[in-house]
């Protein structure tokens, strides 16, 4: 089922490729919209799967903004996105 998740610290196509790339072996086909903010994803996925893509995204720096987390968690996100962002941005 398609389903729509918003996420943090996607800013750029940088950002895009790296999600795209990092999902897609295990979750297909991702769509990111950067027109909105907070960035959304789209993809067909089962609920019970949710879990494990919530989990994936906060490795990458990219948490789910249903997501509470702490200030040592946020700062550590946000390095993690910078680190994935720049690997997309090579990556194209």
């Amino acid at each position: 089922m398609k389903q729509i998740f918003q996420v943090e610290n996607i800013k750029c196509s940088g950002c895009a490729n790296s999600v795209k790339k990092n999902l897609k072996d295990e979750f297909g086909e991702v769509k990111v919209d950067l027109e909105k903010n907070p960035r959304e994803i789209i993809l067909d996925i089962k609920d019970e799967d949710i879990a494990k893509l919530k989990q994936k995204m906060k490795t990458m720096g990219y948490p789910f903004c249903s997501e509470e987390l702490n200030t040592i968690e946020t700062i550590g996100t946000k390095a993690k996105s910078f680190v994935s962002c720049a690997i997309g941005k090579i990556d194209k």
